[in-house]
C-alpha cells in the first residue's frame, strides 16, 4: 500500500503532469517520496516565489498547468505572489504545499512553519482545498484539474497536512474527463457581423493558442486585429494585424472608426487599454464579446455576451459570416505607422529601447522573449510584433510583479525543449531572485539573460520627476554583473546601448545561460 504522498504524485502523472517545481523541505518529504521511480521530472528553485513563476513560464509555453511544490508557512507566502501574476494573467498553476498536523491547526503551538490558517490567507487570491484523508486525493486532483479548465484559468492550490502524507493510500481511480465548454448561441452574433461594414478584432490573452482560427476569422472579415500584451506574437507580420497598446491613440482611432467590435479573450485591464491612466478609450458597449468566464462578461456593457472558450466560438462564427472587403489591410496599416510615430511622442527614448527588443527578435528568430518589469519591456509592451505565437510575454502588466523574468524563463525553457529563451530583465528586477540563474545552470537550459542595467528604478524615477517628487529610493546600487555572472558559471559579455553591439553579442555560439549586460545611462 503507497502513501497519500506517493499517490498525489502518482495522480499527477496520470494527469499529464511532465513537471513539477519545488523546494523540498521537511514539510514535503512523503511527496518527494513519490517522486522516487516517478517519471514526472523535478526541478528545483532557489526561491518559492521562484518555483510558482517557473511553473507559470511553463503553463504559457506549453499550454498545460504549471506544478510548484512548496512547505507550509513561508513556502507557500513566498510563492503567493507569484500567484497573484498568474491569477491576473489568467495562467493555470497548481501549487500544492504542506501544512502541519491536522490536530494542531489553528492552535497557536509555535511549531515550525506554523500559520493561524493557511488556507484562508490563499483564499482571497484562488481556490484552495485540504486533503485529509488517502479517500480524497483522486477527488481533489479532480476538482483542481477541472477548476483549471472551466472558466477563467488561474491558480489552484492544494494543501495536505504532515499527518496525512504518510497515510495509506489505495490505487487511484482514473481521472476524471475535465469539462468542455457549452458553445453560446451565435445568433445575434452573427448578425451583427454580417451587417457591419468595418469590424475591428481585439484580441487579448484569451485567444492564445488559436491562431488559426483567429486569423481565419480575420481574414473573412477583412478586419484589423488589435492586439493586448498576452496576445503578442499572433499573426506575426500579417498585414491586418496591428501590435500596440489600445492605450495609445491611433489603436483607439481604429477602434473608434469601426461600426462592430469584437472582443476576444480580453478582460479590458486598465495596464492594456488606459495604461496612462487618462480616459478617453471610446465607447464599446456595442461590441460582440466573447469570454470564457461569465464574470468577466458582467463587468463590461456588450451588445452581445458570448460566454465560451474562445477556439470553439471563433471556429463556429467563421462558417456563418459572410466575407467582406473593407479595406481591413490599409487601415491596420495606418494604425501601425500611427502607433509607432505615438511612441517617440510619448518619450524619445522610447523608438531606442523598442529597437533593442526588435535587435533580439532578429538575431535571435523564433526565440521566446520573457520579459520582467523593465524599460525595455515597456516600450514593447506599446508596440512590438513578436515572431512566434505565444513566444512574448512579461509581468509588467496587470499585477506587475518584479523579479518574474529569471524564474518564468526556466519554465519557458524546460516546456520548449530545443528553444533558446530571452530573458529581459533590469538590475533591479534581477535583484529580486538572481538564485534562478542557477536553475537554469543546473539544467543546462538554453536561456539568455538579458540584463538592462541603468543602475535604477528608471520607470519609477520617471514617474516621480513627472509628478513633481523628490527622487528617493530609486537608484539602488546594481550587481557587478561580470563577477556576478562568473558566480553563476555564465559566460558575460556587456555592451553598450546599441543595436549592433546587442546584436553580434545575441548571435555567438553558446550551449546553457549565458548573460549580456545592456550598459543604459541614467
Amino acid at each position: 500500500m503507497k502513501t497519500v504522498g506517493e499517490r498525489l504524485v502518482e495522480g499527477l502523472a496520470a494527469r499529464g503532469v511532465e513537471v513539477i517545481f519545488g523546494i523540498p523541505g521537511v514539510h514535503t518529504v512523503e511527496m518527494y517520496r513519490g517522486l522516487s521511480g516517478s517519471p514526472i521530472r523535478h526541478v528545483t528553485a532557489r526561491h518559492e516565489q521562484g518555483c510558482a513563476f517557473m511553473a507559470d513560464g511553463y503553463a504559457r509555453v506549453s499550454g498545460k498547468p504549471g506544478v510548484a511544490l512548496v512547505i507550509t508557512g513561508p513556502g507557500i507566502l513566498n510563492a503567493l505572489t507569484a500567484m497573484g501574476q498568474a491569477a491576473a494573467d489568467s495562467v493555470p498553476v497548481l501549487v500544492i504545499s504542506g501544512v502541519n498536523r491536522r490536530d494542531s491547526l489553528g492552535l497557536g503551538l509555535g511549531l515550525l512553519h506554523e500559520l493561524p490558517d493557511q488556507a484562508a490567507m490563499v483564499r482571497p487570491l484562488c481556490p484552495t482545498r485540504q486533503i485529509l484523508s488517502g479517500s480524497e486525493v483522486g477527488e481533489a486532483l479532480d476538482w483542481a484539474f477541472a477548476t483549471m479548465a472551466t472558466g477563467r484559468p488561474g491558480p489552484v492550490h492544494i494543501e495536505v497536512p504532515t499527518d496525512v502524507m504518510p497515510l495509506e493510500c489505495a490505487a487511484l481511480a482514473a481521472p476524471a474527463p475535465l469539462p468542455i465548454a457549452a458553445l453560446p448561441d451565435l445568433g445575434a452574433a452573427v448578425a451583427r457581423l454580417n451587417a457591419a461594414t468595418k469590424v475591428v478584432i481585439l484580441a487579448g490573452g484569451g485567444a492564445r493558442g488559436q491562431e488559426a482560427a483567429l486569423q481565419a476569422l480575420a481574414e473573412k472579415l477583412d478586419a484589423p486585429v488589435i492586439q493586448t500584451v498576452n496576445a503578442r506574437g499572433m499573426m506575426h507580420g500579417h498585414p491586418l494585424v496591428v501590435p500596440a497598446s489600445p492605450s495609445l491613440d491611433a489603436p483607439r482611432a481604429l477602434i473608434a472608426e469601426a461600426d462592430q467590435v469584437l472582443a476576444i479573450g480580453t478582460e479590458f485591464g486598465p495596464t492594456d487599454y488606459d495604461m496612462y491612466v487618462r480616459g478617453g478609450f471610446p465607447d464599446v458597449s456595442g461590441m460582440i464579446r466573447v469570454d470564457i468566464c461569465a464574470r468577466q462578461l458582467a463587468r463590461h456593457k456588450a451588445g452581445v455576451a458570448l460566454h465560451g472558450d474562445a477556439g470553439a466560438v471563433v471556429a463556429a462564427l467563421l462558417p456563418q459570416v459572410a466575407a467582406k472587403r473593407a479595406e481591413g489591410a490599409a487601415r491596420a496599416a495606418a494604425a501601425r505607422q500611427a502607433a509607432r510615430a505615438e511612441l517617440t511622442e510619448l518619450d524619445a527614448l522610447m523608438p531606442g529601447r523598442l529597437e533593442m527588443v526588435e535587435t533580439i527578435r532578429s538575431a535571435m528568430p523564433g526565440a521566446l522573449i520573457v520579459g520582467d518589469s523593465t524599460q525595455a519591456i515597456y516600450a514593447a509592451n506599446l508596440y512590438y510584433d513578436h515572431d512566434r505565437a505565444g513566444g512574448f510575454f512579461n509581468a509588467a502588466t496587470g499585477f506587475g510583479a518584479l523579479g518574474y523574468g529569471p524564474g518564468a524563463a526556466v519554465g519557458a525553457a524546460v516546456a520548449a525543449p530545443g528553444s533558446d529563451v530571452v530573458c529581459l530583465i533590469g538590475d533591479g528586477g534581477l535583484q529580486f531572485s538572481p538564485g534562478e540563474l542557477r536553475t537554469a545552470v543546473d539544467e543546462r537550459l538554453p536561456i539568455t539573460y538579458v540584463v538592462w542595467n541603468n543602475a535604477a528604478f528608471g520607470e519609477i524615477a520617471d514617474a516621480m520627476r513627472g509628478a513633481n517628487t523628490e527622487v528617493i529610493g530609486c537608484s539602488p546600487s546594481p550587481l557587478n554583473m561580470e563577477p556576478f555572472a562568473a558566480a553563476c558559471d555564465l559566460p558575460f559579455a556587456s555592451v553598450p546601448l546599441d543595436p549592433q553591439a546587442l546584436h553580434e553579442a545575441l548571435v555567438q555560439p553558446h550551449n546553457g545561460p549565458r548573460m549580456i549586460e545592456v550598459r543604459v545611462a541614467k
